[in-house]
């Protein structure tokens, strides 16, 4: 069955601007204060990530979409659209909530049940508490049907057996939402046998192990369970049935501004180190980067506008995806040959070329993290029928 692909021309309304310089100045504050450098290619990771993520909660800027039942303020996805691209611009520590507040919550808010969402959603949105995602796995890559982590059934609740790796943040979050094999895959649906959980990662039998990259960062984790246990009431929807939901949560993964704004303080450098009168290739090259950078954020501000309408844009956000990750992934060489001329006394050279040995390090997990481009592109064939 196709899908046929739509990006509506969605602009932003007024009132998203004056929330655009609300942020603005909140983030500035932050920076005076000294919360966080923006000039650090490190700065995500703030020592003070958890204080700001409070702060943030404050302003009411965590879980804007959500239900007012669980603390929410039932704003629009354009207006979460604002928020989100101006922290990532600034290069803020928002590591301690995003995920819970792209993902994790809406999961909950949709299969969780009662009392789980009226104890963790109101503490997510004040910024106290954060969410990993375990999904892959040693020797199954992005293949999420290929997960072997066991829960098995035991009285009141489940026994977790096994590993997840790539974990984001996992040493630091205190809940994963897990994908975890309840069933064996049918012959006719390999899609069949896992289930989501909710799980503590206090509990005791799991240990998370940091994996170190390149960059220096020790942001990823292998998760090790070893007889964890999960009651029963941190069932998360359908038994057997989680590949709809996990479907359905990478919709709001893949499709936000950050799925391209990663790499993008090297641009804005460049043009720093370029001053007010390039030369034709430079001006010619910014040119192009700047117009390739508009149109994915039109495409991505479009799908934000088809979640404001209750849609599940799947392609379309695996496209955003897909061509946002390669042109951030590709960016800072792109830069480096741009800068190749530039004067080596411009008064930023130096934070340029380290902006630049940095994301080129970080680089290469762009395409992989949130789904590898092969994974997607399969998605994108599918949902167009070619597949």
């Amino acid at each position: 069955m196709s899908t046929a692909l739509r990006f509506d021309p969605i602009r932003l309304p007024p009132y998203c601007q004056q929330l655009r310089n609300e942020v603005r100045g909140f983030l500035a504050e932050e920076i005076a204060a000294g919360t966080f450098n923006p000039q650090s290619p490190g700065s995500a990771n703030s020592d003070d990530a958890r204080g700001f993520s409070k702060r943030v909660g404050a302003r009411g800027w965590i879980g804007m979409t959500w239900p007012k039942q669980y603390g929410g303020q039932a704003r629009s996805f354009l207006e979460r659209y604002v928020v989100t691209e101006e922290m990532r611009v600034a290069n803020a520590p928002v590591r301690q909530f995003f995920v819970a507040d792209r993902q994790s919550g809406p999961t909950l808010i949709r299969y969780a049940a009662e009392r789980i969402k009226q104890d963790i959603l109101p503490r997510i949105i004040r910024g106290e508490i954060s969410f990993c995602i375990g999904m892959s796995e040693p020797n199954s890559g992005s293949d999420l049907f290929a997960a072997n982590t066991k829960a098995s059934k035991v009285e009141g609740g489940w026994r977790i057996n096994g590993t997840k790796i790539w974990t984001s943040n996992a040493n630091v979050s205190d809940y994963m939402i897990g994908l975890f094999r309840t069933s064996p895959a049918t012959k006719d649906n390999r899609r069949h046998g896992l289930t989501s959980f909710l799980v503590d990662m206090t509990t005791p039998g799991i240990v998370c192990n940091l994996i170190g990259q390149m960059s220096g960062q020790m942001e990823f984790n292998e998760v090790v369970f070893t007889d964890a246990f999960i009651s029963d009431d941190h069932v998360l929807g359908e038994i057997n049935g989680a590949w709809k939901q996990a479907t359905s949560e990478l919709a709001y993964e893949r499709s936000g501004p950050e799925r391209f704004l990663e790499t993008y303080t090297v641009l804005t450098e460049l043009v720093r180190a370029l001053g007010p009168n390039p030369d034709i290739r430079a001006a010619e090259g910014v040119g192009r980067l700047v117009a390739q950078l508009h149109t994915l954020r039109r495409m991505s501000v479009s799908v934000a506008g088809m979640l404001e309408a209750g849609r599940e844009p799947a392609v379309e956000a695996a496209i955003v995806k897909d061509m946002g990750t390669i042109w951030e992934q590709q960016l800072p060489h792109r830069v480096r040959d741009l800068a190749a001329f530039i004067d080596p006394d411009a008064t930023n050279h130096a934070t340029l070329n380290e902006r630049l040995a940095f994301n080129i390090k970080i680089a290469p997990k762009l395409t992989i993290q949130g789904g590898t481009t092969e994974v997607l592109r399969g998605i994108i064939a599918r949902g167009l029928g070619l597949r």
